[in-house]
């Protein structure tokens, strides 16, 4: 369509809005012809190589090329050769300090995920290793963590006994964790991080609260002292199974557990409050385990109501290797399980590592990090390991401690070796409602409600996304919660109307600023996401209740539809600062509906053929449907945009030219 320069008396627009000088019409052109090779050239190093890795080997010796070559993988090469001692002063401080939060994390961890507690501490020695030679963050701590172990446990329960048949769930485990390293090692080398990206942070703080809950409410177990539990993850079953065994409570265990739960948060919180104490909350779980472990001993309490872990197997890891199924009816299983702990651990893991490289003005390259953690996970698989990744609260301590490399998880490593080698009888009595409160009070972290509550102030639509991926995990399951997060948002992209603002020529949302107005006989829509087969059954369902909307209030509106626009500039800014252009109204009896498409970065067939569809209807209702395009900010994915539009004969897209200046000269808007 193309807009007529004429005026319209019959419907005087707004002065905000259309009183401006004459307007010319332009048609737009398609792009310059591309052929097929050169677009998907284009394409697929725009997907992989977005950072242009091989950029540092132009113009380089041969030999320089073989150092780079040499350093980028094994970035230890990197700062090892100036490694000093000043720096080992403070990684040895690190990581004596890490390793005292480890252990007994380690420990409680392996019991979260139906392990042998040893396989926790098996966990945190070889897998910090590789990551020291491998990984490129400085602050990462690596070792098990809450949310994989929870996981791991959950999904692999579900067909398995780890009671009844341990040996199998072992190794079920260890392949579970060589199928995860094998993924996130294959996500970096591909260069397929990006798929880490569909968790946004509304969905992951969601998961990770919800995780937390269900974590802690696994916990009542061993805080209450429950022999006969639920092997249920959901909230319903494991709240039944607790109130009908009440009997079973120990008054013994609830006691200590109290006790050490509430010295274990109180640290935390003086941690939190003044961070150059961070070592009060990160000695505290051994400090806990020590004291447990003393009384339990004294009093003999495992023979009155207390159970202990028992006689932990001494020496280093054992070879897991000839434990790997990769065959059997459990194939399947062990697979879907490592894809699932893989993606959690991975986004976990790189996560972490570039919040602390942000605070410390440093690089963390994401795909080198999923080599090293993939890498690390499938040697890990071998070498009687399970699922590992960098964890937050034993990355926060090993930043707060003043590491400078990664050689602190070395020295966590040559800690852990030492208690493996030599302490391991120290452990027999150590009470199982300690670990349940270590577990605890680390999962307690994991619910971020100042950053709930921020979301709730910026965009509800997110909001939405956390409850979804909350109490999805709550009441459903872990890896359910999580998809529902995901469908969510790629499903229900976020749509708006936009209004005037009064004495402006700036549109913004209805619903956002009171005092934007409609203007008549115009709907103006912005559909803020990629338009893609997931999500245009929704956005024609949504489009087509607001104009029955529109058309249902046209008495009061008094202006029947005329335009629904599809705006594609990229922001929603002013038309005075040549970034909104303003659709010139017509003699014409025909209504016209104008969506909005501020943040389009993509459409496929399914969504051409949304906008097919919709011209059908609209014009059967007597409407137009209009894309306004900026030309000076037309974007790679708006020209992407106007050329399948182009192509599917969907849509004829005009360019407005105004003559509006105040001094009279003609620009381009």
């Amino acid at each position: 369509m193309e807009y007529s320069n004429s005026s319209n008396t019959d419907h005087p627009p707004p002065q905000s809005c259309f009183e401006t000088a004459a307007m010319e019409v332009h048609r737009v052109v398609p792009p310059p012809h591309e052929s097929t090779i050169r677009k998907l050239k284009t394409t697929l190093k725009e997907t992989f190589f977005p950072d242009d890795p091989l950029r540092q080997f132009k113009g380089q010796p041969t030999n320089k090329k073989w150092i780079l070559s040499a350093q980028y993988i094994f970035p230890i090469l990197q700062w090892g050769p100036s490694y000093s001692l000043r720096l080992f002063k403070s990684d040895i401080v690190s990581g004596l300090t890490i390793a005292s939060l480890a252990i007994p994390q380690g420990i409680s961890y392996a019991k979260l995920a139906n392990v042998p507690p040893i396989v926790g501490l098996y966990s945190s020695f070889v897998p910090p290793l590789v990551y020291a030679v491998l990984g490129s963050s400085r602050d990462l701590a690596v070792g098990p963590v809450s949310i994989a172990s929870l996981i791991l446990g959950s999904m692999l329960r579900q067909e398995v006994s780890p009671v009844n048949d341990p040996v199998l769930f072992l190794q079920l485990a260890f392949t579970t964790t060589f199928f995860a390293g094998f993924f996130q090692a294959s996500l970096g080398f591909l260069r397929l991080g990006f798929i880490v990206d569909f968790l946004s942070k509304a969905t992951l703080i969601g998961f990770m609260a919800g995780a937390a809950i269900i974590v802690s409410l696994q916990q009542l177990k061993a805080l209450l002292g429950i022999t006969h539990f639920t092997k249920k993850m959901d909230l319903v079953p494991v709240l039944s199974s607790v109130f009908h065994n009440t009997k079973e409570w120990s008054w013994q265990t609830i006691l200590m557990g109290f006790c050490f739960l509430v010295f274990l948060l109180v640290t935390r919180h003086v941690s939190i409050k003044k961070p150059k104490l961070f070592w009060v909350s990160a000695g505290a779980p051994l400090v806990s385990v020590i004291l447990s472990t003393l009384l339990v001993f004294a009093f003999k309490a495992q023979h009155h109501g207390i159970s202990v872990i028992g006689k932990l197997q001494q020496g280093l890891n054992p070879p897991s290797w000839n434990m790997l199924q990769f065959h059997g009816s459990h194939l399947g299983l062990s697979i879907k399980t490592g894809l699932v702990t893989g993606i959690i651990s991975l986004t976990e893991g790189i996560a972490v590592g570039r919040t602390f490289a942000a605070l410390r003005d440093y690089k963390v390259d994401g795909n080198k990090e999923m080599m090293a953690i993939g890498l690390m996970n499938m040697v890990g698989s071998t070498t009687s390991c399970y699922v590992t990744t960098g964890a937050f609260s034993r990355s926060a301590v090993n930043h707060n401690a003043g590491a400078k490399t990664a050689v602190s998880n070395i020295i966590m490593s040559v800690t852990v070796m030492v208690t493996l080698l030599f302490l391991m009888p120290l452990f027999q009595y150590t009470p199982d409602v300690v670990l349940g409160a270590i577990i605890v009070s680390a999962v307690v972290g994991l619910i971020d409600i100042p950053a709930a509550c921020q979301i709730w102030k910026i965009d509800k639509f997110d909001f939405v996304v956390i409850l979804c991926a909350f109490f999805g995990v709550i009441f459903i399951s872990v890896q359910g919660g999580l998809a529902i997060a995901i469908l969510q948002q790629i499903t229900r992209p976020k749509t708006v109307m936009l209004g005037n603002i009064p004495g402006t020529d700036i549109f913004r949302d209805l619903h956002h600023y009171k005092e934007s107005m409609e203007i008549p006989g115009f709907l103006i829509l912005s559909i803020e996401a990629p338009i893609n087969f997931a999500n245009s059954t929704y956005l024609n369902e949504r489009v087509l209740r607001w104009i029955d909307e529109y058309e249902a209030g046209y008495h009061k509106k008094q202006s029947s539809l005329r335009f629904v626009m599809f705006e594609m500039s990229g922001k929603q800014v002013s038309s005075s600062n040549h970034e909104l252009p303003t659709p010139i109204p017509t003699t014409q009896t025909k209504h016209t509906v104008c969506p909005r498409f501020s943040a389009v970065s993509g459409i496929d067939t399914s969504g051409v053929s949304f906008f097919k569809e919709l011209k059908k209807t609209v014009e059967k209702k007597g409407a137009e449907v209009s894309f306004p395009v900026l030309c000076c900010i037309v974007c790679d994915n708006v020209r992407v945009f106007m050329l399948k539009m182009l192509r599917s004969s969907c849509l004829q897209l005009v360019l407005v030219k105004s003559s509006g200046r105040s001094d009279g000269k003609t620009e381009e808007i």
